[in-house]
């Protein structure tokens, strides 16, 4: 067994694992997770050095189910996991996307289609609130038939996740009923300040010596003047009306008053997006330092420990890059969530006495 994983009744698989937001949660929540599997090669170092799990450099959509089904440790409850990409739904990519995204929807399908084929014990999905109003979302539950079903569009900030941030998370077993739900663990948001409060002050285009990853991105000289400008929880209409800029003074600028926002100590950040890094693209501003805030700190938003490794020290550090991987990340106490959760129902499924495992229930039997 490797260091990295307690003993577990539970071997998961994780596709679309990304840098392993899901997976560090999953095995911080006590599942063995015994791969991970992505096309973005870029993943691979961060995945393993992290989790101590295997990386798969692989495209989903090509895999069969049979080169899943080999990664799963024996003699033991089968998780299958994962997030498929959600740009389709995003928010920030809106443009002419009903029709066109349409045919970027396989990767939801060949997700459904692995949980028809292997049908693992267990299954969870985490992705974008928006699934839940297309097809698409229908035809994955659809594949979920003998399964025990529960799914929400939950608000993260009631489990830990220190965001305002919504999301889909889905879970299905073949064992039982018991304990699927996922139920909220905090009455009180998790603030800004009780995550990134502590670190090393920046300026803008400075990064730290001790931590390569604690680096803000550069402020032109219009910027730096705009967020000395800005107030905590403000926005840019705030600003001296030499500051504001072209598009704000239009009718459809006056729709985007939280980009060029600065974050609030005393609440949970905005939602972490891939350009989480810049301060125009967003409520990104540090609450009190003239800058945006840092990949660091947008990593521990994203409930990553804040020795998570990124990439090799001798790497260089790519704004685009790592924002892309950190933002597009499931926040790790979220899988952590999950992972309690299923460890529960599979402990309440075997204690149950009454319960002859696998069961054969239909998907409806939690709503």
């Amino acid at each position: 067994m490797n260091s990295f994983f307690s003993e577990s009744a539970i071997s998961a698989v994780d596709l679309f694992c990304g840098v392993g937001g899901l997976t560090h949660g999953l095995i911080k929540g006590g599942v063995d997770v015994s791969a991970g599997v992505d096309v973005d090669d870029s993943c691979e170092y961060p995945y393993e050095a992290n989790n101590g799990a295997r990386f798969i450099k692989a495209d989903v959509a090509e895999m069969s189910s049979e080169d899943i089904v080999k990664l799963f440790e024996p003699g033991k409850v089968r998780l299958l996991a994962g997030c498929a990409p959600c740009q389709p739904f995003s928010t920030y990519s809106r443009k002419g996307r009903n029709k066109r995204y349409e045919e970027q929807w396989p990767l939801v399908k060949k997700f459904g289609s692995m949980v028809r084929e292997i049908q693992p014990e267990l299954v969870t999905m985490e992705n974008v609130p928006q699934l839940v109003d297309h097809q698409v979302f229908n035809d994955f539950l659809d594949c979920l038939g003998g399964y025990c079903v529960w799914w929400n569009v939950i608000e993260c900030e009631r489990f830990g996740v220190p965001q305002t941030r919504k999301r889909l998370v889905l879970i299905a077993s073949r064992l039982s009923a018991a304990g699927l739900e996922l139920k909220p663990t905090h009455n009180n948001p998790v603030s800004v300040r009780s995550v990134i409060g502590k670190l090393e002050s920046l300026a803008a285009g400075q990064a730290s010596g001790a931590d390569p990853l604690h680096v803000a991105s550069k402020l032109s000289s219009i910027n730096l003047e705009r967020i000395r400008a800005s107030k905590p929880g403000g926005t840019w209409r705030d600003w001296p009306k030499e500051l504001q800029a072209q598009c704000h003074k239009k009718a459809t600028g006056a729709t985007y008053p939280s980009v060029y926002g600065r974050m609030e100590w005393n609440k949970p950040a905005p939602t972490m997006t891939t350009q989480c890094f810049g301060y125009g693209n967003g409520r990104f501003g540090h609450p009190d330092q003239d800058r945006a805030i840092s990949l660091r700190e947008a990593a521990m938003l994203q409930t990553f420990p804040k020795k998570y490794k990124f990439a090799k020290r001798e790497q260089e550090i790519v704004f685009s890059r790592l924002g892309r991987l950190i933002g597009n990340a499931v926040p790790v106490r979220l899988g952590q969530v999950i992972a309690q959760a299923l460890v529960r129902h599979v402990e309440e499924s075997k204690n149950n006495s009454n319960i002859k495992l696998p069961l054969n229930l239909n998907k409806d039997a939690i709503t």
